[in-house]
């Protein structure tokens, strides 16, 4: 085998997922598992709102931002009529297709004060940020979202 083979890695790919309303989760999702479907090395990391929500179980939640109130209702109504995948569907099949990593910052946690137990079955791992810094290190795209 060769020494290129050996060292073969797969192009990571890193959102930082820090806005929790559904726009933005959508967002980080779609991007996710399609990087994933091409082979890349995915890494979600949660911050802040987004742990939050995790932690609540909102995680699927059809909220908008204030400014785009007077288009919520209708935006959510053609989400559910067209049968957009859930979030956290979009997340599994993100793992199935690929390499794929939902990670929670242990930092974004305690300013969030949210017990690491609330968020275990939603993310593979929970890491602090220098941890966060060195496995996002060498990225080929990183996305803050």
């Amino acid at each position: 085998m060769s020494t290129e083979l050996l060292n073969e890695e797969k192009a990571k790919f890193v959102i930082y997922a820090h806005n929790a309303t559904y726009d933005k989760l959508h967002q980080v999702a779609t991007l996710g598992l399609t990087a994933s479907a091409m082979g890349k090395d995915v890494m979600v990391v949660l911050l802040f709102w987004t742990i939050k929500k995790l932690a609540e179980g909102r995680l699927n939640e059809l909220d908008f931002p204030p400014e785009y109130a007077a288009q919520a209702t209708e935006v959510a109504r053609l989400i559910q009529e067209r049968k957009v995948p859930l979030i956290s569907d979009m997340f599994k099949e993100a793992k199935l297709v690929g390499r794929f990593k939902l990670v929670a910052c242990s930092a974004g946690l305690e300013y969030m004060g949210v017990d690491a137990q609330a968020v275990n079955d939603g993310v593979d791992e929970v890491m602090g940020l220098p941890a966060i810094l060195a496995a996002c290190a060498g990225a080929e795209t990183t996305l803050f979202i």
